[in-house]
């Protein structure tokens, strides 16, 4: 009877000890500091207006950028975690058919693209790969005009819209001894555009729909706490 209730007692204790032992690994955070790579398209994808009739046969293309950004990650399990990033990059626009090749249209766009992304994980062993999905919203924090481009038609301003749009992510995730120390690489492709404005006054003389879709590339080191 005894060892018959010392084998119920030790069950129930294990028991109660996997729950507590998954409580353990959910709540982490993970940190990561990353050299990333943002390479936007740019294209033109409709024509809004045009009073000086400078967009037929104009394409576009907006510039890389390799920017520094900081990731931060919560883990409700150990395979579901939330992640946003920190970070700016910035890019020109310029002209690759229709005007000399190079003409800087836009100069300077200075973005923030806050991110907020879902991501699946999975325990191979010695890497821990990963793919999630989420949403994205592309704050333009300044914009200057293109002084070979736009500013010869008389443009006093140009803006770019602030948007929403989609991300998918894949990446991976190598432990570095036991002390929560690894290093991580990461791929996005957002799914985004911009519309960009160019006044003379309070006058829009073109404005153009531009898809950005960005693949944004980083590796880096990171710390799990």
């Amino acid at each position: 009877m005894n060892k018959t209730l010392l084998c119920a007692g030790t069950a129930a204790m294990a028991m109660l000890a996997t729950p507590a032992l998954a409580q353990d690994e959910a709540g982490e955070i993970q940190v990561k500091v990353l050299a990333t790579a943002v390479l936007p398209d740019g294209n033109i994808d409709e024509v809004n207006v045009d009073l000086v009739g400078v967009t037929a046969g104009l394409e576009t293309r907006a510039s890389d950028n390799y920017v520094p950004t900081v990731a931060v990650e919560y883990f409700f399990t150990e395979n579901f975690s939330i992640e946003t990033i920190a970070g700016v990059t910035q890019h020109d626009v310029d002209a690759t058919a229709g005007l000399p090749v190079g003409t800087e249209l836009v100069s300077d766009g200075l973005l923030l693209p806050a991110t907020v992304t879902g991501k699946a994980h999975f325990d191979l062993g010695g890497v821990k790969p990963y793919v999630g999905a989420g949403v994205a919203y592309f704050i333009w924090l300044d914009v200057d005009d293109g002084a070979a481009g736009t500013i010869p038609l008389g443009v006093t301003d140009t803006t770019l819209s602030d948007e929403f749009g989609f991300v998918l992510q894949a990446g991976l995730d190598v432990p570095v001894g036991e002390d929560g120390f690894g290093v991580s690489f990461d791929a996005k492709r957002y799914f985004i555009g911009t519309t960009a404005s160019w006044f003379v006054g309070d006058t829009v003389v073109i404005s153009n729909d531009h898809d950005l879709d960005p693949w944004v590339l980083s590796a880096g080191v990171s710390y799990r706490f």
